[in-house]
């Protein structure tokens, strides 16, 4: 009998609650598993690079490091999404939290340049893409989980709780990192950081990734609205039918600014600062840690934003924000602000949190966006297929290195981002109004003139 019979002196607003803890700390390791690398193993990168590689090799790998995630994530996707739809989101949650914290795990446990050689840093590479590919899967089921047991008026606020995840994480990293930085001594290769003091935070993300396992097979029982769908032998070639494709087309176009706003922000802005422009590593994370942590209470607040004005309209703000400010901000920082600690510290607040503020609405707009037989496999693969291109950010840069310094590339980034963001908004429909118990999700055909 599926546990979710067995709940059946449970209310639905209590199952919902956990259903949306459950999420949050989803997403939360899921944040915490993609900046361990910029954040911890960026000061010991040279136990993994070969000797003599100058500044920006290394601030490319730094990149690889962070983009090979990004791009596991769509191959997690379709993987559990089919499986999230067809056997159901928590059994597909359970397996993939399951298997981003063993890799997780055996990324702590790689040996380093000086024993493995080259397939150090490749098996690095390697052991990333895998947990990628599992922290995919395990977003793809949650959300939808815990978005179809939210009730419609609290939905975007729901959403924006489990986006806290996103900056918490990142104040936790950065207090972690900063914290060990401090304590264990960090130099070359043989240093005691770049040898041991790293594994420390990706052995936290093994731990959390299992803690999750066990919630979600403890507390959150399977969806109800799941349970009473038709569910279908192929929902990915259902998502992929032609009425779907134009939907798929714009979320896209959404989430691929999404995606290279925060590729050009908190992916690549430690490593230029950090190892192109030698800007003090603790400098950068304390940066970060109050950008974030000044973030986590707007998010609700943005939440209830969506809820009042619309998902679609607060999209269409967070790319105004990334296109305009935040772009003058990065220029500021780059530009010379990054030689005063204060001013440093500040301007990084400023770029890290005003490029988080559209966030919030997210997954509400990605949920609502598809009907419940196709629900995991849309969300899913609409949140991480467009993360894939936007995760070779390092190449891209390396590229527009050759128009522009290379400290300032990621600023083109972070404005083609937020001209993405304003366009897919613009073109895509409202989405607020859904029942993702039984009304159609929106069609694709609403122009970029109709009213929402």
């Amino acid at each position: 009998m599926e546990r979710a019979q067995l709940l059946t002196g449970q209310s639905r607003e209590r199952i919902a609650r956990s259903a949306v803890r459950a999420a949050y700390f989803g997403f939360f390791v899921d944040m915490f598993e993609i900046y361990l690398p910029i954040t911890v193993l960026a000061p010991a990168l040279v136990y993994f690079v070969p000797p003599g590689i100058g500044a920006q090799g290394r601030a490319t790998i730094l990149s690889l490091t962070f983009a090979v995630s990004l791009i596991g994530r769509p191959i997690g996707a379709f993987i559990f999404g089919h499986f999230g739809d067809r056997l159901g989101r928590r059994r597909a949650t359970l397996v993939s939290a399951c298997g981003f914290s063993v890799a997780t795990l055996l990324i702590g446990l790689l040996p380093g340049q000086a024993a493995w050689g080259d397939a150090a840093i490749a098996a690095l590479l390697v052991l990333r893409l895998i947990a990628g590919a599992f922290v995919g899967g395990e977003y793809t089921a949650a959300n939808p989980l815990a978005m179809e047991y939210s009730r419609k008026e609290r939905r975007g606020v729901d959403a924006a709780l489990i986006h806290v995840g996103y900056p918490a994480a990142l104040v936790c990293i950065s207090l972690l990192g900063s914290a060990l930085l401090r304590l264990i001594p960090l130099g070359g290769p043989e240093s005691h950081y770049a040898v041991w003091g790293w594994r420390i935070p990706f052995g936290v993300g093994a731990l959390l990734g299992g803690g999750l396992f066990l919630y979600y097979f403890l507390r959150v029982p399977e969806s109800d609205v799941w349970h009473a769908s038709s569910r279908g032998n192929a929902p990915l070639r259902e998502l992929f039918a032609r009425s779907n494709r134009a939907r798929l087309a714009q979320l896209f176009v959404v989430m691929s600014g999404a995606w290279l706003t925060l590729d050009a922000t908190v992916g690549a802005l430690p490593g230029v600062l950090g190892t192109v422009l030698g800007a003090s590593t603790a400098q950068v994370n304390a940066g970060i840690l109050l950008g974030a942590g000044c973030v986590i209470p707007a998010f609700p607040l943005i939440g209830m934003l969506g809820q009042q004005i619309g998902r679609r309209r607060t999209i269409l703000l967070g790319g105004i924000v990334n296109l305009a400010p935040v772009c003058v901000l990065y220029y500021l920082l780059i530009a010379g602000g990054y030689r005063a600690p204060a001013t440093l510290v500040g301007l990084v607040a400023l770029v890290i949190g005003l490029s988080m503020l559209l966030w919030p609405v997210i997954t509400a707009y990605l949920t609502e966006s598809f009907r419940t037989e196709i629900r995991a496999s849309g969300y899913g693969i609409s949140f991480s297929l467009a993360a894939a291109l936007p995760g070779l950010y390092s190449f891209y840069m390396l590229g527009l290195a050759r128009w522009i310094a290379y400290p300032l590339t990621p600023i083109a980034l972070l404005a083609l981002g937020g001209l993405l963001l304003c366009l897919g908004a613009l073109a895509g429909p409202e989405t607020k109004h859904v029942d993702l118990a039984g009304e159609p999700a929106p069609k694709s055909s609403t122009a970029l003139w109709e009213a929402s």
